[in-house]
């Protein structure tokens, strides 16, 4: 899974400029719309609505504007109609590409995320053409100078996770999406600091791809995670350590 750390390392670092530009509030306020209107406004009760309120206080979110999107997605404020979408399709090499989108009106958004795919050597596919490769799984990960192994993997065990391997300078903790509120929750009771954390669509294995190939598929992911209605991008393209620090 070494290449999907460095793929949400890369949209981290995007994080940061996208906060400045105001578009991850965006974003991160239609992820709290779509967690409230499909599994009610407490967060107590809905572990997507808990997760998309951490995302979003993680990132400085007023609490006025937490509070309103989840009274849009309630049905407490009006609010435009807005619905989940999944694309699939492939990049150069081959790399298979899920793309998560929410949109208000989708015969505008998937044609330009169509024409995304295509500008970048891509194609885009019919459902569940790459869909399979994929699983939903909950991903924390913790700097490897935070933790000793052995302890990590003793107290993630314990609480419920599936898998903990090391990808260059983190650990990944895996869990099912249902166990990921225990599993936080453990980690964070032992004074564990977790470096990140989401559930996310995990591809089942990765495939790499010489230099060139990679940049370009590179490209590819971050024009997708650039669109306005994108709310994540996975792929199960793996990343050299030497051309991750590169880009």
């Amino acid at each position: 899974m070494a290449g999907h750390s460095h793929w949400a390392k890369i949209k981290r670092g995007k994080a940061v400029v996208d906060a400045r530009r105001g578009r991850l509030w965006s974003k991160l306020a239609r992820d709290i719309i779509m967690a409230a209107r499909l599994g009610g406004g407490d967060p107590d009760m809905n572990a997507r609505l808990r997760l998309a309120i951490d995302k979003g206080k993680a990132a400085n979110m007023p609490k006025d504007t937490i509070d309103n999107a989840i009274k849009k997605g309630t049905g407490e404020l009006g609010g435009e109609a807005l619905e989940e979408v999944l694309y699939e399709g492939y990049g150069p090499g081959g790399v298979a590409i899920m793309c998560q989108a929410v949109t208000d009106n989708r015969t505008r958004t998937a044609p330009e995320i169509k024409k995304i795919f295509e500008r970048h050597a891509g194609n885009f596919g019919s459902t569940n053409c790459v869909a399979w490769m994929f699983r939903q799984k909950g991903l924390l990960t913790v700097a490897t100078d935070k933790i000793d192994e052995d302890r990590l993997i003793e107290v993630s065990l314990e609480n419920g996770a599936e898998d903990v391997q090391r990808a260059g300078d983190v650990f990944e903790v895996t869990c099912a999406p249902d166990a990921f509120g225990t599993v936080k929750s453990g980690l964070e009771g032992a004074g564990i600091a977790i470096a990140s954390a989401d559930i996310q669509q995990i591809a089942a294995s990765m495939v790499s791809l010489d230099a060139e190939k990679t940049r370009a598929a590179m490209k590819l992911l971050e024009a997708l995670d650039d669109h306005d209605d994108v709310q994540n991008v996975s792929s199960n393209l793996d990343i050299p350590e030497e051309l991750m620090a590169e880009l």
